[in-house]
């Protein structure tokens, strides 16, 4: 039977941490096969698309019930909980 593998944990963090990374000059890559042109036009980018109003993450403790509530009168309203935060924080502050 195979052992099942949990997710990484602090002693995996810790460890790729401290991990030395390997040059590119050191990696053999002559098993990995050319992409084809077929394949490079079906490519398409991964990620959040450059926005030019683009919002800056930060990290705030709040109340875990307040959260609570505030998710739960999001799924009313039927939006993303952080949209809706935003929203109350702008009308909130003054311009």
């Amino acid at each position: 039977m195979a052992k099942r593998r949990s997710p990484p944990g602090a002693d995996g963090r810790r460890a790729a941490k401290s991990a030395r990374p390997i040059p590119d000059s050191r990696i053999d890559f002559s098993d990995i096969p050319e992409s084809t042109t077929a394949e490079l036009k079906r490519a398409r980018r991964v990620g959040r698309p450059k926005s030019p109003h683009a919002k800056q993450l930060i990290a705030i403790r709040i109340d875990p019930r307040l959260l609570a509530r505030l998710r739960r009168l999001a799924h009313r309203r039927q939006k993303p909980y952080q949209t809706m935060i935003h929203e109350l924080l702008e009308r909130a502050a003054p311009r």
